[in-house]
C-alpha cells in the first residue's frame, strides 16, 4: 500500500542536534491515503515508483496486479500484505502499470495502453521527469527489458526508447539492467546502467551518447550496483553505489569528487530545491539527511512491518513537503 505523511519533510530545524551516526524522531505520521481501484479479484502489485508532478497529477508505476485467493479473506485490507502474501512474490498480471492520481488518493488516469511493455518483465522500475524539461515527458525505467521508455506527457505518445529490447550490453546503443535516470540543466540525460553494468551513461538533450564511466569494483570511481542517479543545482552528479554501501559524488564529465559512506543498501538520491540531499537508505529502512558538502544532518528509521515499511524503493515531494 503506498503511504503519505503529512509533516514537512523539509523542516527540522525545531530538533536537537543528534550526532551523524544517531537517528532522530520520526517526524511523520502515516496515513492510509490511495483509494483501491483495482479489478475484482484483484490487489495491487509493488509500488516500485513515484514522481509528484503536481498535487493534482501524482505518477505512480506498479509491477502489476496480484490475483486474490478465492474466496477472499475477510481480513483482506486491499493490499496483498494484509492476507500474509507477498507482492514481491507473487505473480502479477500486468496491469495498470503506469497510473496518476491526485493528492486526495483519487484514480486521474491509467495509462493501460502501455502496459505490454512490462509483459515478461519484473514491471517498471522507476519513473522521472526532467525539471527542464518544458514538455514535461514522462521517463519510465524498463529494468529487465533493458530500455527506457519516453513518453508525451498525456501518455499518448511513446516518444523514444533508450536501450535495446530484451538485449543487454555495455555499449553506447545497449543497457545491462538500467535503475534510474537524472538530468542536466542543458537537457542531458544520466542513466544509472547500474546491476548487470556498473556505469553512468551520458546522452545529450537529443538522445545521443556522450560518454559512460565506472566499472565493477568498491575503488573511487567504481560501482556495485548503481541503483540510483539524482544532480544538484550546481551539476554534480550523486549516485547511489548501493552494493558499497555509499553515494559517490562526480561532476557532469564522471570526474570523482567525493565519496560519502556509512550507509546501507541505498536506494534512491533525492535533492530539494533547498539543496538538501536525501538518501533513502534500506538495512535497515531509514532516511537520511546530508548537505552537499556530505555532513550527515539528520536521520530517522522507518517502521518496518506489515502496514509499514519493507524498503524505500523511490520516493518524492510535494508541495506542502508530504512524501
Amino acid at each position: 500500500m503506498i503511504r503519505i505523511v503529512t509533516v514537512a519533510i523539509l523542516s527540522f530545524s525545531f530538533f536537537a542536534p543528534l550526532s551523524a551516526q544517531e537517528p532522530g524522531p520520526d517526524p511523520y505520521n502515516v496515513v492510509d491515503w490511495m483509494k483501491p481501484f483495482s479489478q475484482e479479484g484483484f490487489a495491487w502489485g509493488s509500488h516500485p515508483g513515484v514522481f509528484i508532478e503536481s498535487d493534482d497529477r501524482i505518477f505512480v508505476v506498479q509491477r502489476g496486479e496480484i490475483p486474490l485467493p478465492d474466496p477472499v479473506p475477510p481480513e483482506f485490507e486491499n493490499w496483498v500484505g494484509s492476507i500474509g502474501m507477498s507482492a514481491l512474490r507473487e505473480t502479477p498480471v500486468f496491469r495498470n502499470c503506469i497510473f496518476i492520481v491526485d493528492s486526495r488518493g483519487n484514480l486521474v488516469e491509467t495509462w493501460t495502453q502501455w502496459d505490454y511493455l512490462f509483459e515478461n518483465t519484473n514491471g517498471p522500475h522507476k519513473i522521472r521527469i526532467s525539471p527542464y524539461d518544458p514538455e514535461r515527458r514522462v521517463w519510465v525505467i524498463n529494468e529487465r527489458r533493458h530500455q527506457i521508455h519516453v513518453f508525451s506527457n498525456d501518455g499518448e505518445e511513446l516518444l523514444m526508447e533508450f536501450g535495446v529490447a530484451y538485449e543487454e550490453g555495455a555499449d553506447e546503443r545497449h543497457f545491462g539492467a538500467p535503475q534510474d535516470v537524472a538530468f542536466l540543466p542543458d537537457g542531458s540525460a544520466l542513466v544509472a546502467d547500474g546491476i548487470i553494468n556498473s556505469r553512468v551513461v551520458k546522452f545529450d538533450s537529443s538522445g545521443n551518447y556522450v560518454t559512460a564511466w565506472g566499472t565493477r569494483g568498491d575503488q573511487e570511481g567504481q560501482f556495485n550496483g548503481v541503483h540510483a542517479v539524482a544532480t544538484d543545482a550546481n551539476g554534480r552528479v550523486y549516485v547511489a553505489d548501493r552494493n558499497n554501501d555509499r553515494v559517490q559524488i562526480f561532476d557532469s564529465s564522471g570526474v570523482h569528487l567525493d565519496t560519502w559512506g556509512g550507509l546501507s543498501f541505498p536506494n534512491d538520491i533525492l535533492i530539494t530545491v533547498d539543496q538538501e540531499v536525501w538518501v533513502a537508505d534500506n538495512q535497515p529502512p531509514q532516511m537520511v539527511k546530508f548537505d552537499t558538502d556530505g555532513n550527515r544532518l539528520y536521520s530517522w528509521m522507518l517502521n518496518s512491518g506489515p502496514h509499514r515499511f519493507g524498503e524505500v524503493h523511490e520516493f518524492a515531494i510535494d508541495s506542502q513537503g508530504a512524501w
